[in-house]
């Protein structure tokens, strides 16, 4: 009984090691090969353009002209461009304030161990007092010290050298980046409210929203190597992707207007007006022959050119506004293509229902016309046929 009971202990405790082994398990990346691809050929490029233009510039042969922590920047700066470590201002600053604080310690302590860690605490110190922390600025720190006295000499050199390589790297990254479809600098996107209100958005009335979110980050109390606003994002995003399990595939294509009342670049003021009013409707999708969407006219379009702002004479305004002149030249406009706005929202067919709300709610629009697989336009969805659709969603769903 008691050799059973030993063994049951030790298996409880192999189980529990082997738990503890299984933690180290490196996670699966969530990119796809593409994305390793540009990061790795964004590396090769930085360094290679860093490395050559700072020995044409510096023309040194007996002094380096390359940091070796500049790889681990090249891997921030290209793998992880949206990462707040990875900014402009963390890699510039954060590698030069860490090669102050590795010199300083170099010349005031002679016992090269302490020297080292205290580089490295120090240099971690001050790029959170400047907001400029940079993992690879800890090795910059470190490279000072053990370069002892090569370091002490030529310490302007060191330091012309870290900025001119960090620069440099920097330089390739913001074109490199962007050119591949990846924002940087990355900059958090603000709130947009468009009554100028102190309220909040309507997509961030239900749910969490952003004080929420600061309270947990507070909670939390760890770096995170992901920008708030991108956190903020992917939480947003799981949310809708919750509610498009919850609803089913409900799309654009089942619950648009598909008998779509539209005009043309060249339709007569004169006539367009005319259909919103017979129609009840508020916006007409401007359509080329191909049917392709190439702007929206609003009854905001009219008031907006009208000057309706003023409510004096408001209807003598709008008639004489619509009625066309019969000189040959004026600046009078009078056909739709010269008042519509061009920068028109559109959807699919295919687009569920639940990544219409940001686009109705966040940009003040009520109709978004839903295009096919052509770009040509097959039918517009409205606030209200949303609202419908959520409704009897939430219905079945119950």
């Amino acid at each position: 009984m008691l050799d059973l009971l030993t063994c049951f202990r030790w298996n409880l405790h192999v189980t529990a090691v082997i738990n503890w082994l299984w933690g180290f398990k490196p996670q699966q990346s969530p990119v796809n090969h593409q994305e390793k691809l540009r990061a790795c050929l964004g590396a090769l490029l930085g360094i290679f353009v860093s490395a050559s233009l700072s020995a044409w510039l510096l023309g040194a042969e007996s002094l380096p002209f390359l940091i070796a922590p500049l790889g681990a920047s090249a891997v921030l700066v290209y793998a992880v461009p949206a990462s707040p470590l990875a900014q402009p201002w963390s890699v510039l600053a954060g590698n030069l304030v860490s090669a102050l604080v590795g010199i300083a310690c170099l010349h005031w302590i002679d016992q090269i161990a302490l020297a080292a860690a205290l580089a490295v605490a120090l240099a971690i110190g001050a790029m959170f007092l400047l907001r400029c922390l940079h993992p690879p600025g800890g090795a910059v720190a470190l490279t000072a010290v053990l370069s002892g006295s090569l370091a002490l000499q030529h310490w302007p050199y060191f330091l012309l050298l870290v900025v001119l390589n960090s620069g440099l790297l920097l330089l390739v990254g913001l074109l490199y980046n962007n050119a591949s479809k990846r924002r940087y600098p990355h900059q958090a996107m603000g709130e947009p409210n468009l009554h100028k209100t102190r309220d909040l958005s309507p997509g961030h009335r239900v749910g969490f929203n952003r004080a929420d979110l600061d309270a947990v980050l507070k909670e939390y109390n760890q770096v995170l190597d992901v920008a708030r606003d991108d956190l903020e994002a992917l939480f947003m995003q799981t949310e809708m992707q919750a509610y498009k399990r919850r609803f089913g595939e409900i799309t654009c294509g089942d619950i648009m207007s598909r008998d779509v009342v539209s005009v043309e670049y060249g339709t007569l003021l004169e006539e367009a007006w005319p259909l919103l009013l017979k129609h009840h409707i508020k916006a007409l999708p401007v359509l080329d022959r191909a049917r392709r969407v190439v702007g929206i006219l609003t009854r905001f379009d009219f008031m907006k050119h009208a000057n309706l702002e003023v409510y004096q004479g408001f209807e003598d305004k709008l008639r004489q506004f619509v009625r066309r002149t019969l000189r040959v030249e004026t600046e009078h406009p009078e056909v739709v293509g010269q008042i519509m706005t061009s920068k028109v929202l559109t959807t699919t067919v295919d687009t569920h229902i639940v990544q219409l709300v940001p686009i109705l709610s966040e940009h003040g629009i009520h109709h978004v016309p839903v295009l096919d697989h052509e770009r040509r336009l097959v039918g517009i969805v409205t606030q209200t046929d949303l609202i419908a659709a959520l409704y009897r969603g939430r219905l079945e769903e119950v």
